[in-house]
């Protein structure tokens, strides 16, 4: 009979990698909101193009803002006014199931998109935003004399 010995965190080290792949995977698309609003989002892509669609109803165009930071993160901020009528104050309501609020959503862009050819399209309440792509550089190669 051979005797084998027992290591109880065999393992461990792949595992603990492996989690801390799954957080920083999840990390990228994530988005906190404190809002009662948050947009719903479709991100979709062809050969040419990224387009992120989001649906915005009851938001003015003048109250979004979409922009792109240099760590290649698109952020579109907004907000969604409730706004009383007149008779809206001498009402009881019964049940409110609309939400209002300020958002925030943002998303990690992939290397490849071209951020200086954005085209923002606004519409029957949903925001369009189409990104370019671009061939990816292929990566710098240095050549180390053996001697």
């Amino acid at each position: 009979m051979a005797i084998v010995r027992f290591d109880p965190f065999r393992g461990f080290e792949t595992l603990a990698r492996r989690m801390n792949q799954i957080f920083e995977e999840f990390e990228r698309g994530i988005t906190v909101s404190t809002s009662d609003f948050s947009p719903k989002v479709d991100i979709s892509e062809d050969e040419k193009n990224l387009y992120i669609t989001v649906e915005v109803p009851g938001v003015n165009k003048e109250d979004i803002k979409v922009t792109i930071n240099d760590d290649n993160v698109i952020v579109i901020k907004g907000e969604k006014k409730r706004e009383f009528k007149t008779e809206d104050k001498e009402r009881n309501f019964i049940r409110v199931e609309r939400s209002y609020g300020s958002f925030q959503r943002s998303f990690m862009l992939p290397d490849n998109v071209k951020k200086d050819n954005v085209n923002a399209k606004f519409e029957n309440g949903v925001l369009t935003i189409t990104l370019e792509k671009v061939e990816p550089e292929p990566p710098k190669q240095i050549e180390i004399p053996i001697s």
